[in-house]
């Protein structure tokens, strides 16, 4: 009775504290922007809001800092990126995909491979960090499906089977352990 009531005051601890971060960094964001950098400079500051204005960019008096990030981070205009968008329109949607896919395999069979030849890994142990790998990689990669959906997919199914396996070895822990 003890250890779950250790455990509940240590997850409603866990709580608080992700919800006071979250209650700070909202109150942050929230902050206008011009008077917190020029209170940052003036207070001679390590760490001020400098990186965060935009090139080319009048700031308003009345902004937030969290309005200013979304000016800093707003969609940029690659014209590499334009140049695939427009190509990739004209391609059907099932060959794109299938394109994505056959990337995402490829570069899960590299990592494979390396993994296979350069080290002592089991199939399975191997198969699932070069899915992963894989994954991480095709996310930062150009690919045919503009956008990070499919990205997001391939990473969380990645995931989704390293949770899959971690679970089931610790139940199977849990069964011998049972049984002794």
């Amino acid at each position: 009775m003890k250890k779950i009531i250790s455990q509940a005051i240590l997850i409603l601890a866990l709580l608080l504290f992700c919800g006071g971060i979250y209650l700070l960094a909202q109150h942050v964001l929230n902050l206008p922007f011009a008077q917190t950098n020029k209170s940052l400079h003036q207070a001679n500051s390590a760490f001020t809001l400098d990186f965060l204005i935009p090139g080319g960019t009048y700031l308003d008096e009345r902004l937030t800092i969290r309005e200013v990030i979304r000016l800093r981070f707003k969609e940029k205009t690659d014209p590499f990126e334009n140049l695939l968008r427009t190509l990739c329109e004209h391609i059907p949607l099932r060959y794109r995909l299938l394109a994505d896919v056959l990337l995402f395999c490829f570069w899960t069979l590299c990592y494979l491979t390396l993994f296979r030849v350069f080290t002592l890994m089991s199939y399975g142990r191997a198969l699932r960090g070069s899915l992963l790998l894989g994954a991480v990689t095709y996310y930062f990669m150009p690919d045919l499906s503009p956008g990070v959906g499919d990205d997001i997919i391939f990473i969380f199914g990645a995931v989704l089977i390293i949770l899959l396996r971690f679970y089931a070895v610790q139940r199977k822990r849990r069964k011998v352990f049972t049984k002794k």
